[in-house]
């Protein structure tokens, strides 16, 4: 930046002027007073002309001897060098005019003394002591008009050194003072943190605005800076505030879930707390197996989505709709991966469990077939014996022996039909997979038609629901195809608001008279009792055309329904 008022120039200049001010006025005085030196000696010796005019007229009149030797000394005294050196330029004129109409005229009164005309200069020398006498005053004036000059140029030089050292002062007080006062406050609102200090305002182009506009550009970046690290910092906490809460809420998540065995109302525990913590409207876990959902969904809001994968298989999908700001990505990234690993660990120990009942259930199949299959056969391969010995003609025994074939067919019939149901098995822990399959396996036995609507829900059972339900389905189908003579059987499952399960199987067949078995069936007593495991109720009603079977039971056995 170009300076164009230097404040030490300025101050500079005031001194040296202040200096030469004082210079001036002290030479001026001095000169005055050296030219002052011999104003008493020329006054004196104006002076004694006058007394020595006097004398020459005595002389004339009384003592002659005198007047050649007096005359003299006049001559010496109005010849002095002090009197001549009055011919100056700074010498008032008329004081020299005076001085120099005293030399005209003496001549004159001199002739007259030396020839003798005493009478003659008495008459003159009064006019010619009175302009001795205007010499006088003339010399007199000139000293005190010097000493007045001394005395104006003293006061007009201390006047204006005063005044130049007020001007002075002044201009150090608004130039210099002021402004480094400026300084001093701004610099201690910066030392506070205070970057909105007072204007540094400077009027003059000198050093003291081109650094007052360079503090003001220095306090401007530093408060940048400072905004910008304040920026910076509150970014950085408000980051891990919120991963503080995102990994407090994925810390709670993976708590609950690793807390109690996982089942259904845990994942839905997991989605409701997520979606109080995070404030959305609806969140969702879903796939073609299962579906858990906390909140309602809102059509006016979009449905964000993150896939479920494990082993990079996609096993699923979480979806979320927020009613205000979105959910940080990374928070549902983790969350996924959590219900995602969680749904895996579920999935396995439902396959665990069922592939335990399976082998449990297989187990006692062998162990029937084994044991109790091969003595009925025993006993029908030694009933035909026994049909041949036994005389064809005795009636009776013919009879006892049908009555026996018949039970021990009857026995194994429903031996077999338990073996087969012994050996169902449910694969991937899938309900709906092993539902369709048994289905399919009737449907080769039977020409009705049969059908299989569901909702989701009903792949979250657990191993001893699903064949539970298995069972029971299987059961109503088999009482369906063979005594109902039904056209048409449809399996239905609904899940209520409440949680409950609910599954009906329906026919258009002849109807039931009663619920009470005959002798020796015991289809809808083990059907009944599958229920009441499942903590659920069995009903039976006939329609108009066909009968229904509706099982019920709640979301977990031994628990209220919510």
């Amino acid at each position: 930046m170009f300076v164009k008022r230097s404040v030490t120039h300025s101050i500079a200049q005031a001194l040296i002027a202040i200096v030469l001010l004082s210079l001036l006025s002290t030479g001026l005085a001095l000169i005055t007073l050296f030219s002052s030196l011999r104003d008493a000696e020329v006054i004196n010796l104006a002076g004694s002309l006058r007394m020595q005019s006097y004398r020459l007229a005595w002389d004339a009149a009384h003592e002659p001897q005198q007047l050649v030797s007096h005359l003299a000394q006049y001559q010496q005294t109005l010849d002095a060098p002090a009197l001549k050196n009055l011919n100056r330029f700074w010498t008032p004129r008329d004081v020299f005019k005076y001085y120099r109409h005293l030399r005209r005229a003496w001549p004159q009164l001199q002739h007259n003394l030396q020839q003798g005309e005493a009478h003659r200069y008495q008459q003159q020398v009064a006019v010619y002591v009175s302009e001795i006498d205007r010499f006088v005053l003339g010399l007199q004036r000139y000293a005190e008009l010097k000493m007045h000059l001394v005395v104006a140029s003293s006061l007009l030089g201390l006047i204006a050194i005063v005044a130049l050292t007020l001007l002075t002062i002044r201009f150090t007080r608004q130039q210099v003072v002021r402004p480094l006062n400026a300084l001093v406050t701004a610099s201690r609102y910066i030392e506070n943190g205070n970057f909105a200090f007072p204007p540094l305002v400077v009027a003059q182009e000198n050093e003291l605005q081109m650094l007052s506009q360079t503090f003001s550009k220095m306090a401007m970046r530093l408060q940048l800076h400072y905004q910008l690290l304040e920026s910076t910092v509150r970014e950085k906490t408000e980051a891990l505030t919120e991963a503080n809460r995102t990994l407090s809420l994925l810390y709670e998540s993976s708590q609950m879930l690793t807390a109690s065995p996982l089942h259904p109302t845990l994942f839905e525990s997991v989605l409701a707390n997520v979606l109080t913590h995070e404030d959305l409207a609806a969140i969702r876990l879903e796939s073609d197996h299962f579906l858990f959902c906390a909140g309602t969904g809102h059509p006016s809001l979009t449905w964000q989505r993150v896939p479920l994968r494990q082993d990079d298989r996609l096993t699923g999908e979480l979806r979320w709709q927020a009613n205000h700001d979105e959910p940080p990505e990374a928070l549902m990234h983790s969350l996924a991966a959590i219900l995602g690993r969680a749904l895996w660990i579920w999935q396995t120990q439902k396959q665990y469990q069922q592939m335990l009942l399976i082998e449990e259930r297989a187990t006692i199949a062998r162990e029937l077939h084994d044991s109790l299959a091969q003595a009925l056969a025993f006993l029908r391969i030694q009933l035909t014996l026994l049909r041949r010995t036994v005389d064809q003609a005795d009636s009776a025994a013919q009879f006892i022996i049908a009555d026996v074939d018949r039970a021990l067919s009857d026995a194994y019939r429903q031996l077999r039909e338990l073996l087969a149901t012994f050996r169902l098995s449910i694969e991937q822990a899938d309900l709906v997979a092993a539902m369709q399959a048994m289905i399919a396996s009737l449907q080769e036995q039977a020409d009705a038609r049969i059908s299989f609507h569901y909702q989701s829900g009903l792949q979250n059972l657990d191993a001893q629901q699903q064949v539970h339900v298995l069972q029971i389905a299987r059961e109503a189908l088999l009482n369906a195809i063979r005594h109902a003579n039904a056209q048409e059987i449809q399996i239905a499952y609904q899940r209520t608001s409440e949680g409950e399960h609910v599954l009906t199987i329906s026919d258009d067949g002849v109807g039931i008279a009663s619920s009470d078995e005959p002798p020796g069936h015991y289809g809808l007593t083990t059907m009944a009792e599958r229920a009441a495991r499942l903590a659920g109720s069995l009903s039976i009603s006939v329609q108009a055309q066909g009968t229904q079977i509706a099982l019920r039971f709640p979301p977990h056995p031994g628990r209220p329904l919510e």
